[in-house]
């Protein structure tokens, strides 16, 4: 991909992003963009860093990991793919953010290998909202234990909820789901969780994302192009 196509590829993100935050009255500037770049080379990722693209997320630890030791310095990384319990040493040392946490043993594995020296990792716990089978995330039901679990640990930051809806073309369809996420979001800090983060939409949902309060917006093809 051109530098000049990603740039435009992340105009046109952002002015999705505004027009649906004007909306329904939020602030743009409130909904971080994080660049779901699996799959692409780094120099595509330093060209959107030149972008002022400083949120990239990746799923495949292998490949991640080559990409973290000669990117920009200067960068916040997210682990957007499914934890492994033998794979989450090296998440815990080189990741800023974790979304897929859906288990508490994973949560006291990325606790215990968090280095002492690094600020606390930021988590999400990912929640299966529509409860499809083979799918990860906690049950809804079980959202609250979990969160009142992980909560406790050292070294992590309990930051928000994600979730990987059910595919949907309209526009309602796809509000559904993230508005049962953000009603749990809502309910957990009802009850004193102290979460800012809401970790849902993707290139061809973003706008029902944004209308039901997603702060951080994972985007991949909408501004990459399909995966090489």
């Amino acid at each position: 991909m051109s530098p000049q196509n990603l740039a435009e590829n992340l105009r046109a993100v952002r002015a999705r992003i505004a027009a649906a935050a004007a909306q329904c009255g939020r602030n743009a500037h409130s909904i971080t963009i994080v660049g779901a770049s699996k799959g692409q080379p780094l120099t595509v990722i330093e060209a959107a860093a030149r972008e002022g693209l400083e949120h990239f997320g990746e799923s495949y630890l292998k490949e991640a990991l080559a990409k973290l030791a000669a990117a920009p310095a200067g960068l916040t990384w997210h682990f957007i793919g499914r934890i492994q319990s033998n794979k989450t040493r090296p998440i815990a040392e080189r990741f800023g953010w974790v979304h897929g946490v859906d288990r508490l043993e994973i949560a006291r594995r990325l606790a215990t290998q968090r280095p002492y020296h690094a600020p606390p990792l930021n988590v999400c716990l990912q929640v299966n909202v529509a409860g499809e089978p083979g799918k990860a995330g906690v049950a809804p039901a079980e959202v609250r234990a979990l969160a009142a679990a992980v909560a406790e640990l050292p070294r992590l930051e309990l930051r928000g909820l994600m979730c990987l809806p059910p595919e949907e073309h309209e526009l309602e369809r796809q509000r559904h789901w993230f508005a049962a996420l953000r009603r749990l979001f809502e309910d957990l800090n009802a009850a004193g969780a102290g979460l800012d983060t809401l970790s849902m939409g993707m290139s061809a949902d973003v706008e029902a994302a944004v209308l039901e309060g997603a702060t951080l917006v994972r985007i991949g093809t909408a501004l990459f192009g399909p995966r090489p």
